[in-house]
């Protein structure tokens, strides 16, 4: 049975609640990947928080399509949960989480590596980095590419 939670929430990330969402009798392993906010930044030093921003319908719309992907790419998945915080995040703090049921591990794990990166590389979610020399938005943002782009190893880009 597929289930798919795709979330893009002003509110805390609740972990524990989307870990045990993810569990399902068929599926022997469950992948919870956190991203959280830390004190740096490629070229910058003393970060002290982070602002997300995001077209809610369109970054809502993007997640649902890693996951689509995710699935074609790994059908033997079970439940697959995409949930992404907007706005201002203090370190510490989850961001983004990613969780990936499915009967064995190596399908989790590759699913739920594949999800994050596709998410960083697809979905339209803007950081701004608050440190002490001042605030920019994040180093290195790329040009969005599409789901189906994302290298199957989900470390490049198919050209």
């Amino acid at each position: 049975m597929r289930h798919d939670r795709v979330e893009v929430s002003d509110s805390p990330l609740d972990i524990a609640s989307l870990y045990q969402w993810a569990l399902s009798p068929e599926c022997g392993a469950v992948v919870l990947f956190s991203g959280t906010v830390r004190d740096h930044a490629e070229g910058r030093t003393g970060v002290t928080s982070l602002t997300y921003e995001a077209y809610g319908t369109a970054a809502h719309a993007k997640l649902q399509e890693v996951i689509d992907e995710a699935r074609r790419r790994f059908p033997g998945v079970g439940r697959v949960a995409l949930v992404h915080r907007l706005g201002e995040l203090q370190l510490t703090e989850s961001s983004v989480v990613v969780a990936v049921s499915a009967p064995h591990r190596p399908e989790a794990f590759d699913a739920a590596r594949f999800c994050i990166d596709a998410l960083k590389q697809t979905v339209p979610i803007w950081k701004k980095e608050e440190w002490s020399g001042g605030s920019d938005w994040g180093t290195n943002a790329v040009e969005p590419v599409s789901v189906s782009a994302v290298d199957r190893d989900s470390t490049r880009v198919i050209s």
